[in-house]
C-alpha cells in the first residue's frame, strides 16, 4: 500500500478514474471501430461512456465544496474568474489547435462546460452559505439540494413548455428541442459540434451546449453535497454516499419514461441518473482507501491529483494523432493500421490505441507526480 491522505485519496482515484475513461473515450484507433462502452448513445437511453462526464463533474462538486468553509473576499471572487476563465480560454486553445479554421470555430465544449459549472456552482453556494463567528462561510446542504432540485425543475419546464419556432413544446427530437434551438440561435450551425446533426445530417444541436449546462450544474451540486456527508460524518460517509446514489439511480430509472434519459441533451432524469453513478462509483473508491491507496489504483490516484493536465495531454495526443503524417497516412491512421495487424479485431485493436493513449499520459504525468507538481489553475 501507498501511503496517502485519506480525505482526499478517495477523491483523487475517482477523479483519476473519470478522466482515464475521457481518454479512452476521447483517443479511439478508428472512430469507425468504436466497442459499444466507448460510444455514446444515439439518442435517448446511455451506455458507460455517457457515465463518464457528469463523474467528472461530480468530482468538481466534491473538490469545491471540501474547500469549505472558508472566508470570502475579492481575491475568493478574483479566483473563481480565473479558473472559469482559464478553463475556457483553454478549451478554446484546443479547439483552435484542432481545427484552426475560424468560420467553424465551435465555441462550447468539454473544458467550457466545466468552467461555467465550476463558476455557477462557486457562486450559487457561497451566495447561500452560512456565515460563522470567525468570519468564515459554511455551506449548507439544504440549500445546496434546493439549488440542484431548482436547476433540474426549471430545465425540465423549459424543454416541456417552451414552444420552438416550428416545432412546438415539449419535442426531444434533435431539431426541435429548445436547447438545441438556443444553441443554434446563440452560436449558429457553424460554431457548434459537427457531429450534432439530425436525421437528414444538418448541424443542430452541441452535446456541450449553452441551455443544458443548467441540469449539469446539478451534478456539481450533487457532488457538493457528497463532500458534506463526509465532511459532517466521516465514519458514515461512505455507506449514506453510496445508499444516496442508489437512491438517485432508481430515480433517474424511473423518470425514463417520462423525461428520457439522454446524455446529448443532459435531461434532468440523465443528470439525476448519472449523478446516483457518480456517487456509487465515489463510495467505492472512498471504501478502497480506507487503509491508503493500493497499488493498482495508484495510477489511477497519480492521474486524479493532476486531472486537468492529464486531460490537457490526451487531447494534444489525439490532435497530433490526425494533424502529423507518416508518409501519406495520418499517425493515428498508421498506428491503427499497425494495431490491426497485430490484433485482427478491429474493435479491440481501436481500444488497444486508446490505451496506449492513456499509457502515454500517464508516463507524462509521471515525473511531474514525482517531484510533487500539480497543475491547479
Amino acid at each position: 500500500m501507498i501511503a496517502a491522505r485519506p480525505r482526499l485519496a478517495g477523491l483523487d482515484i475517482f477523479r483519476g478514474l473519470a478522466v482515464a475513461g475521457m481518454i479512452l473515450v476521447n483517443t479511439p484507433g478508428s472512430w469507425a471501430h468504436l466497442w459499444w462502452p466507448l460510444d455514446h448513445a444515439e439518442w435517448h437511453g446511455w451506455t458507460p461512456t455517457d457515465l463518464v462526464f457528469p463523474a467528472f463533474l461530480f468530482a468538481v462538486g466534491v473538490a469545491l465544496a471540501l474547500s469549505f468553509p472558508r472566508k470570502v473576499d475579492g481575491a475568493t471572487w478574483a479566483r473563481i474568474a480565473r479558473r472559469t476563465l482559464l478553463l475556457i480560454a483553454i478549451g478554446w486553445g484546443l479547439q483552435l489547435l484542432a481545427r484552426p479554421e475560424l468560420a467553424s470555430f465551435r465555441f462550447p465544449g468539454v473544458l467550457q462546460r466545466i468552467g461555467l459549472c465550476y463558476a455557477l456552482a462557486a457562486g450559487f453556494a457561497i451566495a447561500c452559505a452560512a456565515r460563522l463567528p470567525d468570519g468564515r462561510r459554511s455551506l449548507r446542504a439544504g440549500a445546496i439540494l434546493a439549488g440542484a432540485l431548482g436547476a433540474l425543475l426549471v430545465y425540465w419546464a423549459l424543454l416541456a413548455f417552451v414552444p420552438v419556432p416550428g416545432h412546438g413544446a415539449g419535442q426531444l427530437s434533435p431539431e426541435g428541442n429548445l436547447a438545441s434551438y438556443v444553441d443554434r440561435l446563440v452560436f449558429t450551425t457553424a460554431h457548434i459540434w459537427r457531429g450534432g446533426t439530425d436525421a437528414a445530417g444538418n448541424i443542430v444541436y452541441d452535446p456541450e451546449g449553452l441551455l443544458s449546462t443548467l441540469p449539469a450544474l446539478a451534478n456539481v451540486l450533487f457532488g457538493m453535497l457528497a463532500a458534506i456527508a463526509w465532511q459532517r460524518a466521516p465514519e458514515r460517509a461512505t455507506l449514506r454516499i453510496a445508499l444516496a446514489g442508489a437512491a438517485l439511480i432508481a430515480l433517474g430509472l424511473l423518470l425514463h419514461p417520462i423525461l428520457p434519459i439522454n446524455k446529448k441533451l443532459w435531461t434532468s432524469s440523465f443528470a439525476i441518473f448519472t449523478s446516483g453513478s457518480a456517487a456509487l462509483l465515489l463510495a467505492l473508491c472512498m471504501a478502497a482507501t480506507r487503509r491508503g491507496v493500493p497499488r493498482l489504483l495508484a495510477p489511477f490516484h497519480m492521474l486524479g491529483m493532476n486531472a486537468i493536465l492529464g486531460y490537457i495531454l490526451s487531447v494534444l495526443i489525439g490532435i497530433a494523432g490526425f494533424r502529423l503524417f507518416i508518409g501519406a497516412e495520418s499517425v493515428q491512421a498508421w498506428s491503427f493500421a499497425r494495431l490491426n495487424a497485430l490484433i485482427p479485431d478491429p474493435y479491440v485493436a481501436s481500444f488497444a490505441y486508446a490505451l496506449i493513449a492513456l499509457a502515454l499520459v500517464l508516463a507524462a504525468l509521471l515525473p511531474f507526480h514525482r517531484r510533487g507538481i500539480h497543475l491547479r489553475l
